[in-house]
Parts: structure tokens; C-alpha cells; sequence
């Protein structure tokens, strides 16, 4: 893991390198309406529901409806 920081003395927006990646896959699980709201008791439930929710998305796109 990388930890991208913004070039000292900039005052201007500037892309910084792969940070929309992870935004981007964060939008996409936060779509999955079951996990929109922490309804789970237990942390793994809630990563069963994540592997779910990107196993959905990637299916969809091999094979878009």
C-alpha cells in the first residue's frame, strides 16, 4: 500500500494517482442496498455481504445485461 500525499507547496487541484480506484469501488459497494446501513451483528457477515456485493459487480461486468 501506497499512501499518496499532495506535492508540498501546491495550492491548486491536482489528480493524485490511483486514489479514484478506491473511491470509485467504495461508490459501488455502497450501492448494494443491504449494506447501506450496518444492520449486521457480527464484522464477518458484513464482509461476506462486501465479497458479495463486488462478486455482483464483477459478474456484471463480464456480462452486462
Amino acid at each position: 500500500m501506497e499512501i499518496v500525499r499532495r506535492p508540498k507547496g501546491s495550492q491548486q487541484f491536482q489528480v493524485l494517482p490511483r486514489r479514484w480506484v478506491v473511491e470509485w469501488t467504495l461508490a459501488w459497494v455502497s450501492k448494494c442496498r443491504r449494506l447501506s446501513k450496518d444492520y449486521a451483528a457480527l464484522p464477518t457477515t458484513t464482509e461476506s455481504w462486501v465479497y458479495i456485493a463486488m462478486i455482483h459487480r464483477m459478474l456484471r461486468r463480464l456480462a452486462p445485461a
